[in-house]
């Protein structure tokens, strides 16, 4: 009851009265970009037409200098600030809207505009209405955008982005390879920064294997941080091994051969201590896999990627890969591959699947770092079912048994939301798993559910840990993509033949 507990309703005013400056920044926001724009029309129509390009870029470049001069800011933030304001104001009205209602802030609108800024209109368009648009096509499931932190809201606009271009992932990745390259960036205080644009699966392979190694090097008696150890690691072995000699794998030259052989050859590093394999989940729509279209899959900890790089890494002996096929029809998860995982192995990767991440609010720490934990503690009767499961990275783990806040309400598919010492409740971000696209000649558009396909049973109510599954009904999968590495489609015999079996469900 108010007044009750005057510390709580103190409290519990200032996070109120919180709430109410962030909504005012991003009305103000919203009121600084349409002045920017009025502005800009109007300092265009009071000056004559420009004579010449020269003419046309020093008129810009005062109207940039009024602006910076007046908001007190340098005239690359004032430019980029009438940029916006022209894209917003001109391009993307829910997103201005939203802004002038205080339900996403500048930094949302910031985001909107950068991953909009190489679509046309009508993509332009699309993007912003998944995300703003309730009653658009297929809209973003779990959290509103304006409630995910920008980092995560950015992720999420990114891999929509990648699914819906109308240019092929295959092409714009062919093209983007071609620029590849290490950066040297000097810094503060004696330091720099090494920067490699890399394909994303090399890039994830180097990222996961340094963090099992330095998980591996942790202990009482290592005083580096999991950072700090990360970028030991990386340094040992790009001055030490060269990659080309075949000398055993605890020396310099066997450190880089085994890295690059997917091996555990870094045995001996900084100690003579086994490195665990990195294990990372690539999630395949089956078309893909088949080679039946150019949908994208998902690597996760970073997004989108090519199908022929999904294939390349389940087929080509890439053992810390593991795929997850996902439904033709719903593009729901279908399976993970589990030919030598026990159950509990295989509630891990659900986990890891489901949640993506640590499910904290904006927490990014993804999931190969993160730990099962149960969300009801298993003394005071919870069970070891994925609907009392979750996988908090350690900070939010010592958050959960150090403090008021409490994890709740995951199901199979969705990842537990926060409840805070306050009360209030922070839902958690959710996987916005899409129908795949059916390439036209396999089967035609679907008109609606399929009233055969039995309803979500909901959250799961095991007692225990999960019984012996089933065997994979196709275990031999690998052995029927071609060996072609330019197009891994299967043989069209052996595919019609698994398409007759898949699709049987629909008929």
């Amino acid at each position: 009851m108010h007044g009750a507990d005057p510390l709580r309703d103190l409290a519990d005013a200032c996070l109120g009265g919180l709430a109410e400056v962030a909504g005012l920044e991003a009305r103000t926001a919203a009121l600084k970009v349409r002045l920017a724009a009025e502005y800009v029309r109007a300092s265009r129509a009071l000056v004559p037409p420009a004579a010449s390009p020269q003419e046309h870029t020093a008129q810009e470049m005062a109207v940039v200098a009024e602006v910076a001069c007046v908001l007190t800011v340098s005239e690359r933030s004032a430019g980029a600030l009438l940029s916006d304001s022209q894209v917003l104001t001109a391009a993307l009205p829910l997103t201005l809207d939203a802004l002038q209602a205080g339900t996403v802030s500048w930094q949302h609108a910031r985001i909107m505009v950068d991953e909009t800024a190489s679509l046309d209109p009508a993509s332009a368009a699309a993007l912003e209405a998944h995300f703003l648009d309730p009653d658009a096509p297929n809209p973003a499931r779990g959290c509103p955008a304006g409630e995910l932190v920008p980092g995560r809201f950015r992720a999420k606009a990114r891999t929509w982005r990648e699914r819906h271009h109308p240019v092929s992932i295959e092409e714009r990745h062919a093209r983007c390879a071609a620029d590849r390259r290490v950066e040297f960036v000097p810094d503060r205080d004696g330091m720099a920064w090494l920067n490699a644009y890399l394909p994303a699966d090399t890039a994830a392979g180097i990222w996961e294997r340094t963090t099992a190694v330095a998980r591996a090097l942790q202990g009482p008696d290592e005083a580096r941080t999991l950072t700090q150890l990360r970028a030991d690691i990386a340094a040992t072995l790009l001055l030490t091994g060269n990659g080309t000699a075949s000398a055993g794998p605890g020396t310099p030259d066997g450190i880089a051969g085994g890295l690059a052989g997917g091996g555990t050859g870094m045995v001996g590093l900084v100690g003579d201590v086994p490195v665990p394999r990195a294990q990372v989940l690539v999630t395949v729509p089956v078309m893909s896999l088949l080679g039946a279209s150019d949908e994208p899959a998902m690597l996760d900890g970073y997004g989108p990627i090519p199908p022929s790089m999904a294939r390349r890494l389940i087929a080509g002996g890439a053992d810390s890969f593991h795929r997850v096929l996902t439904d033709p029809r719903d593009g729901a998860p279908l399976e993970i591959g589990r030919t030598s995982y026990r159950p509990t192995k295989v509630q891990r990767q659900w986990l890891r699947l489901r949640d993506g991440k640590c499910p904290f609010p904006g927490c990014n720490n993804h999931s190969l770092d993160n730990e099962a934990d149960h969300l009801l503690a298993w003394a005071d009767g919870g069970t070891t079912g994925i609907a009392n499961l979750g996988q908090p990275c350690r900070k939010h783990h010592r958050l959960k048994h150090g403090s008021a806040w409490t994890p709740a309400g995951a199901t199979m598919n969705d990842p537990p939301g926060w409840v805070s010492p306050s009360g209030r409740h922070y839902p958690s971000e959710h996987q916005d798993w899409e129908p795949p696209h059916w390439p036209e000649h396999v089967l035609p558009t679907d008109d609606g559910p399929d009233p055969s396909i039995p309803p979500d049973p909901g959250a799961l109510t095991d007692e225990g840990p999960e019984p012996d599954l089933p065997p994979d009904p196709f275990p031999d999968w690998h052995q029927f993509i071609a060996t072609d590495p330019d197009d891994q489609a299967w043989p069209a015999a052996l595919r019609d033949r698994f398409l007759e079996d898949l699709l049987l469900p629909c008929a």
